[in-house]
């Protein structure tokens, strides 16, 4: 099994940019916002299970789940979302822990949004985080989402803060320049995971 680096970070912090400069040097990426669409594919037992409790409107005519009925039906339904959340995060982390079985690469990256509020920092070797100014990140979202600066404080406040990130992470990218340096970070990081892998050979 390969060395599991754990990648995380705030919303608009850079997390996708920093996944593909890793990816560029053949490190295999194992993404939980893929994985958690995977399990609610067509044919799949998440998605059998969702069809028989909110019944078939919550499919679209190609047999793709519904999200935005889905978002609809939960919302306002604090029992429905924890019904969700406990039948898809062990899904969603058995997935993982079986991509991470196949990886083949020196280590492999597994990118988690929520992972420090979710402790999915036990699944890795390392942590990698992220970090960047807030002020940075509503400006980011804003701009990448079209979203109001409001809206993006109320995801924010949803998350982890940027001390509690930084206190469970072993390594820091950080990311509040204009992404010019990340390459170099990036670089020197993936020499150091290659030689905790026993591979700097």
């Amino acid at each position: 099994m390969s060395l599991v680096i754990g990648l995380t970070g705030g919303i608009g912090s850079g997390k996708t940019t920093v996944a593909n400069l890793f990816a560029a040097y053949g490190i295999d990426i194992i993404d939980a916002d893929i994985v958690a669409r995977q399990v609610v594919e067509p044919g799949s037992a998440g998605l059998r299970a969702i069809e028989e409790k909110f019944g078939p409107d919550i499919l679209l005519t190609d047999g793709q789940l519904d999200r935005a009925t889905l978002r609809a039906a939960i919302f306002s339904e604090p029992v429905l979302k924890e019904w969700l959340n406990q039948l898809l995060h062990p899904m969603i982390r058995e997935k993982m822990q079986a991509d991470i079985m196949q990886s083949r690469s020196e280590y492999c990256l597994l990118v988690v949004p929520l992972m420090v509020e979710n402790n999915l920092q036990t699944m890795t070797d390392r942590l990698l985080v992220v970090d960047v100014e807030e002020a940075l990140q509503i400006a980011r979202t804003q701009q990448r989402d079209q979203v109001d600066a409001e809206q993006v404080r109320n995801i924010l406040a949803s998350q982890a803060t940027r001390q509690e990130r930084l206190a469970a992470a072993d390594d820091v990218i950080c990311n509040n320049g204009n992404g010019d340096d990340l390459p170099q970070q990036v670089a020197a990081l993936h020499q150091q995971y290659l030689a905790l892998a026993g591979l700097d050979k």
